[in-house]
């Protein structure tokens, strides 16, 4: 579930997989872990980060990811959030430089990635999130806040089945806020979105920038 870009003519990883076809939404890779740093701006902080084959955008901060960050609005001051498909981990890292009272909850099947996402929180002295694989959610545990560039590449009803897993657990006043590629279905997938959660939520475009859209979720 390593989530993050969906592809782009400006050298962005395509999410179809890494390293030489190798899908980075399996849990073990097989490719070789080799970790190297890179540095990334992540909510006004330098960052040095360790990145490694076999996960979503294992060289730069991807284009979509990039877009979301830039364009969601001010996350609280504290709660509990989720960065869903958390890859090496820019999201929950801006997640937790913007809000160090918030518990940041970072979820990958990809068990190179949560590894990664761990080491470079610690690295960054944000001793507030926390690295799981689905299974490892506690099933109470309900969300102030998502942000997910989701892995539209695993196919309509992986996607559909992991975000109505997730999405339905915001709190009552919670929101997510999603990045799609507007050529890979972010349009159609809006009142998808709206029909699939049914009365008392709304989906809808927050947010378009460089053929990406943000979509906000929320209860009605």
């Amino acid at each position: 579930m390593t989530h993050r870009d969906h592809g782009s003519s400006r050298g962005q990883s395509s999410r179809t997989g890494t390293d030489g076809g190798e899908q980075y939404f399996v849990a073990r890779p097989a490719s070789p872990d080799q970790r190297r740093t890179i540095q990334v701006e992540l909510a006004g902080r330098t960052c040095q980060v360790e990145v490694s084959h076999g996960v979503f955008s294992s060289g730069r901060l991807d284009l979509g990811t990039s877009v979301l960050l830039k364009r969601v609005p001010q996350p609280p001051s504290e709660g509990d959030f989720l960065d869903l498909g958390c890859g090496w981990g820019p999201i929950a890292l801006s997640m937790a430089i913007q809000s160090p009272k918030a518990n940041v909850y970072a979820v990958d099947t990809n068990l190179r990635a949560l590894d990664l996402t761990a080491r470079n929180a610690r690295s960054q002295s944000l001793d507030r999130v926390r690295t799981l694989t689905p299974e490892q959610v506690p099933d109470d545990l309900r969300f102030d806040l998502i942000w997910s560039n989701p892995p539209i590449r695993v196919g309509k009803a992986a996607l559909h089945d992991l975000l109505m897993t997730y999405l339905p657990r915001l709190k009552p006043q919670g929101l997510a806020y999603l990045v799609v590629q507007r050529n890979l279905g972010a349009d159609s997938l809006i009142p998808w979105l709206a029909d699939a959660l049914g009365p008392g939520w709304t989906a809808e475009k927050y947010a378009s920038s460089k053929g990406y859209r943000i979509i906000e979720v929320g209860r009605a």
